[in-house]
């Protein structure tokens, strides 16, 4: 992946929906994505337009639905809201189309910054970047005195310690439930301590190794300052803890954070208490146990041309610089939008990037890694089997579905 500058031919380009009272579309659109605040906003933008129908399936299961559901012809999603992990998955079943035309069309309000070429051509627009990273009470960090954690070892030593002097039980939070978001938390973990997903130019699996027993080795540890049902946090559940009070430190993605202590009913004292850092790092290393993202959005292959612009103006409405006067909007992602200027809620991704975290590997086959991770780990985790074995179940279920996709 590369990002791509465009070079716009002389003439007056037609403006795409500068404002809700300008959007116009002439058929239906539909939109399958994630449901954090920014993506909410994006949607409700979108759904502004008028001359037909805008609908929205914003849902956590997002990944599980959104290439089924541009499959069929015509496709029932005219737009998936994507990152660059799940962008890979409509890529391989050939499911979306170059924007190259649309954005010439209309997108002369979009920065290079925004556009995500593959081979050569767009094939979506990214509206913010994204990281996981440090968020904590201060005030209980200041009452067991000691300063935000820099590496896990100190996450792990200021658990123990607010545990031990009985002001929380379970003062770790972490996305940790079975399936994606355990082995999201793999994947950060391993790059911290320096591990490499497969063999170098290659799709031969390489999580089997020192790094990858490391990594799960300080996941379990972790666990044990945690939830006892966080096999089954995903982001919504961990920050339901972080708002109750009951978590003091904790990973989490910046679209999350940026919003967490923004919900009714959230107690004064973690509402005073809350801030972000940047991400942590581990096992001695100065990479950060995390990785760089952006969101985008895309436009559906099997959809009729006027679908397709419709959803392109529809989703350039939900993206539209003058969203960023807003300041509760602005506050809920690092927009790479024209306008945006940086808010505190921001730190914890700007940390991220300046601190030199590897982007999430954007590789045709990182997808089915991802899947063997998230079906193979619980049971370590549970103290059901060995790190090691956990490792090698990965690698053969990966290796298996690699080879039925013809990587292997």
């Amino acid at each position: 992946m590369k990002f791509k500058s465009l070079l716009l031919a002389g003439g007056v380009l037609l403006a795409a929906a500068s404002s809700a009272q300008a959007c116009e579309i002439g058929a239906r659109v539909s939109v399958v994505g994630n449901e954090f605040p920014a993506i909410q906003t994006v949607g409700a933008g979108a759904q502004e337009c008028q001359g037909a129908e805008v609908a929205t399936n914003l849902t956590a299961d997002h990944q599980k639905i959104n290439v089924p559901g541009m499959q069929g012809n015509p496709a029932e999603y005219t737009s998936a809201i994507i990152a660059n992990s799940s962008i890979v998955a409509l890529m391989n079943e050939d499911v979306i189309q170059p924007l190259d035309d649309l954005v010439a069309k209309h997108g002369q309000v979009l920065k290079p910054s925004q556009l995500i070429t593959i081979n050569g051509d767009v094939m979506a627009v990214a509206f913010m970047a994204n990281a996981q990273h440090l968020v904590y009470r201060a005030d209980v960090l200041e009452q067991i005195g000691v300063e935000p954690p820099k590496t896990y070892e100190d996450m792990l030593a200021a658990a123990k310690m607010i545990r031990d002097q009985g002001i929380m039980d379970n003062p770790v939070g972490g996305a940790y439930a079975a399936g994606w978001n355990l082995a999201q938390e793999f994947n950060n973990m391993f790059l911290g301590y320096g591990g490499e997903h497969f063999e170098a130019g290659s799709a031969v699996p390489n999580v089997n190794s020192e790094a990858g027993i490391k990594a799960l080795e300080m996941m379990k540890a972790l666990s044990e300052y945690m939830n006892p049902d966080f096999l089954t946090h995903d982001s919504n559940a961990t920050n339901a803890e972080f708002r109750a009070g009951n978590v003091a430190i904790m990973n989490m993605w910046g679209s999350r954070a940026a919003t967490l202590v923004t919900a009714d009913g959230v107690p004064q004292e973690v509402v005073d208490g809350f801030e972000i850092a940047g991400p942590m790092t581990v096992g001695g290393g100065d990479i950060p146990a995390s990785t760089l993202w952006w969101d985008g959005w895309t436009v559906a292959k099997n959809v009729s041309d006027a679908e397709a612009e419709a959803t392109f103006v529809a989703m350039m409405n939900g993206i539209r610089p003058e969203l960023m006067q807003d300041d509760e909007i602005r506050r809920q992602a690092v927009w790479l939008i024209d306008g945006y200027e940086p808010t505190s809620a921001a730190v914890g991704v700007f940390a991220a990037a300046e601190m030199g975290t590897i982007p999430y590997p954007m590789l045709p086959y990182m997808g089915l890694m991802h899947t063997a991770l998230g079906a193979e780990l619980a049971d370590f985790m549970q103290g059901k089997e060995s790190a090691e074995q956990a490792l090698k179940d990965v690698e053969a279920a990966y290796t298996a579905a690699a080879k039925e996709k013809g990587y292997l």
